[in-house]
C-alpha cells in the first residue's frame, strides 16, 4: 500500500480562496456558519459558499490555527483560507482535511510574524502531503468520520442538556413558574412581587466569592488556564498539571467565572465537577472569580452566573486600563436575587445535577475518543494499518 502513496505540494493539489467579511460580522443566532480565526465557529446571516472544503485559519496570536471540514452553505473572515481539492478524482476532502491536522505543527513553525502569527500562500503552497489511491483515501476518511460523528453526537447531547438546565432555571426561579406556583401567592419585596416564603437577599449572602482554600505548595494539582474554559457550557477541557499554588483555589462544585475583558464578555464560566473527591482542590488563572454557594446549591450557582443579570452587574462594574479591565468584586455587594425555599432548590438540583453529571460523562467519552482517533490518525497517513478490501462500511479495518 506503501508503494502506492504519492507525495505532492499542496499548490499543486488543491486551490485556496479566503472570505471577504470582517470579524464584526458575527451575529448571535445566526443563519449560517461564519468561519474565522478562532476555535469556535461563529454565526452570521449571509453565505459567500456553498460547497465541500476544508477550512483552515490564515493567522492567530499563537500560531494555532483552527482546522476544520464542512459541507454546506456558510460565510468566511477574510484571513480565513477556504481549502478544495482541484481535483475530486485525485484527493477527496475529507482525506485532505485528515492529512493536514498532523501538519498544523510543522505550519506553525514556519509561520511568519511577531505579536501575531500567519500563514502565507507561500508557505501552504510548498507544504507537502502523502495521498494513496482514491479508495484507500475514502476509507481512511470514513473510519476517522466515524470517530468525528461520535465526538459530533456527544458535544450535541452536552449542548441540549445544558440548555435544558438554563430553560428550567429561567422558568423557575426568574418566570417563577415552578411546579405548584399556582397555589403560592405573591408578596411585595424590594425586587418586586416574588412568591410567598422566598426571601431577598444579597449574592455575598448566599455565594462566597473567591473562598480561602488552603493549597499545599508541594506536589502537582490539576492547574486551570482560563483558554481551559467554554464561552457557551459549563465544561473546563485540556486541565494541566503543575506545581505551586498561586492562582485562584478551586474545589468540586465551584463556578469559576472570568473576570478580564474579553472572556468575560465572552462567556467564559465553568462548573467544577473534574477532582477526584470533594477534598481535593484545585487551582487556576488569577483571572478567576471563584463562585461557592453559601444558602444555595452549587448548579444554582453556576446557572445564577450564567443570567444576563449577573454577568451585567459584572461587565458595569469594570476597571482599568483599556484591554486589561477586570471586575470588581464589591461590585455584588447588592446585588440582589429572590432565594427560593430550600425544599424547591433541593428538587431543582435533584433534577439538574442529573444533567450537569451526565455533561462530564459525556466530555469524558470525547476526550477518550479524541485519543483512539488521534493515535490512529498518523497510522492511517503512514499506511501502517491494513485496511479491509472493497466494503465502505467506515469501521472496517
Amino acid at each position: 500500500m506503501v508503494n502506492k502513496w504519492q507525495t505532492g505540494k499542496l499548490g499543486e493539489l488543491v486551490t485556496f480562496k479566503t472570505g471577504k467579511l470582517d470579524s464584526n460580522a458575527a451575529v448571535p443566532d445566526g443563519d449560517y456558519p461564519f468561519f474565522t480565526c478562532s476555535q469556535e465557529t461563529l454565526r452570521t446571516n449571509t453565505f459567500s459558499f456553498d460547497t465541500e472544503c476544508v477550512l483552515l485559519a490564515g493567522n492567530n496570536a499563537n500560531g494555532i490555527y483552527p482546522l476544520k471540514y464542512f459541507q454546506g452553505k456558510f460565510d468566511a473572515y477574510q484571513r480565513t483560507y477556504v481549502v478544495k481539492p482541484r481535483d475530486t478524482e485525485v484527493l477527496t476532502t475529507k482525506f485532505l482535511y485528515y492529512a493536514l491536522r498532523p501538519k498544523l505543527s510543522e505550519l506553525r513553525s514556519f509561520s511568519t510574524g511577531a505579536a501575531t502569527k500567519f500563514l502565507t500562500l507561500t508557505i501552504l503552497n510548498d507544504t507537502e502531503i502523502q495521498a494513496p489511491p482514491l479508495p484507500v483515501q475514502r476509507r481512511i476518511g470514513a473510519i476517522l468520520s466515524a470517530y468525528d460523528e461520535l465526538i459530533e453526537n456527544s458535544q450535541r447531547r452536552i449542548r441540549i442538556l445544558e440548555a435544558m438546565a438554563r430553560a428550567l432555571y429561567r422558568e423557575w426561579f426568574v418566570h417563577f413558574r415552578f411546579p405548584g406556583h399556582r397555589q403560592l401567592p405573591h408578596v411585595a419585596s424590594p425586587l418586586g412581587d416574588i412568591p410567598q416564603g422566598w426571601e431577598v437577599k444579597t449574592v455575598p449572602e448566599c455565594v462566597d466569592i473567591s473562598p480561602r482554600v488552603a493549597v499545599p505548595r508541594g506536589g502537582e494539582k490539576p492547574f486551570v488556564p482560563m483558554g481551559c474554559l467554554s464561552n457557551d457550557s459549563m465544561l473546563i477541557a485540556d486541565i494541566e498539571s503543575r506545581a505551586g499554588n498561586s492562582g485562584a483555589k478551586f474545589q468540586n462544585g465551584d463556578t469559576l467565572f472570568a473576570r478580564i475583558t474579553p472572556c468575560l464578555e465572552n462567556g467564559k464560566t465553568g462548573f467544577v465537577q473534574f477532582l477526584p473527591d470533594a477534598q481535593a482542590v484545585g487551582f487556576g488563572s488569577t483571572e478567576f472569580i471563584v463562585l461557592r454557594s453559601r444558602t444555595l446549591t452549587p448548579e444554582f450557582v453556576y446557572l445564577l452566573a450564567r443570567s444576563d443579570e449577573f454577568r451585567g452587574v459584572a461587565i458595569k462594574s469594570m476597571s482599568g486600563a483599556t484591554g486589561r479591565q477586570r471586575v470588581q468584586e464589591q461590585c455584588f455587594d447588592d446585588f440582589q436575587i429572590a432565594q427560593p425555599t430550600r425544599a424547591l432548590l433541593d428538587k431543582f438540583s435533584a433534577i439538574v445535577a442529573l444533567s450537569f453529571r451526565l455533561i462530564h460523562k459525556l466530555h469524558l467519552q470525547i476526550q477518550n475518543l479524541r485519543r483512539t482517533r488521534d493515535l490512529l490518525l498518523p497510522r492511517l497517513l503512514a499506511g501502517q494499518v491494513e485496511l479491509a478490501p472493497s466494503s465502505d462500511k467506515a469501521t472496517n479495518l
